[in-house]
């Protein structure tokens, strides 16, 4: 497919719209679904996408098929949402709020069957949502996830570990409430 899609962005970048709407209808979901974790709504994640789109449409020419196309955009979406984020945070003059564990508790005692995936996330930080979001909700490699965000290798790896302990500490917490 890698090949395919490679071709069929050959044809975007000479404004064929139809290879286009091919490449979106291949990748739009997994995109999507990405940047609605990453962003905490599917609305956001929706807004982002689009945007993603846009500009993979704008920029077909920069795309040389090394890696596959999917993360090329998975990458542009990416981007997206952490300057996304950069302007919010100040305009708005917050903190770091992505570093805020999320607190709840259970007036009953009772431990809910499934833990609630967009609480969970919230909890851990943007690049730790992304990083895990990427590689287990996803199934993107190491490798792939790290061209996608951005990062070393090494960074990717360290986002997941530190990602997946926070994640096991707010799990445990919340069956101790």
């Amino acid at each position: 497919m890698a090949d395919e899609d490679f071709a069929l962005n050959q044809r975007v970048a000479g404004g064929d719209r139809a290879a286009f709407q091919l490449l979106v209808l291949r990748h739009e979901g997994r995109l999507r679904a990405f940047l609605a974790r990453a962003a905490g709504s599917e609305a956001d994640g929706d807004d982002l996408a689009q945007e993603a789109f846009v500009r993979a449409w704008r920029r077909a020419g920069d795309y040389r098929g090394q890696g596959s196309y999917a993360a090329w955009v998975m990458g542009i979406g990416w981007r997206l949402f952490l300057d996304q984020r950069r302007t919010a945070k100040r305009r708005e003059g917050l903190a770091a709020q992505d570093e805020d564990a999320v607190t709840s508790s259970n007036p009953h005692g009772a431990i809910d069957a499934a833990i609630d995936a967009d609480r969970l996330l919230a909890g851990l930080s943007a690049n730790e949502r992304a990083a895990l979001t990427l590689c287990f909700g996803h199934g993107w490699s190491h490798g792939e996830a790290a061209e996608i965000m951005g990062v070393p290798l090494g960074t990717l790896k360290s986002l997941v570990l530190r990602g997946r302990a926070k994640a096991q500490r707010l799990i445990e917490e919340g069956a101790a409430a």
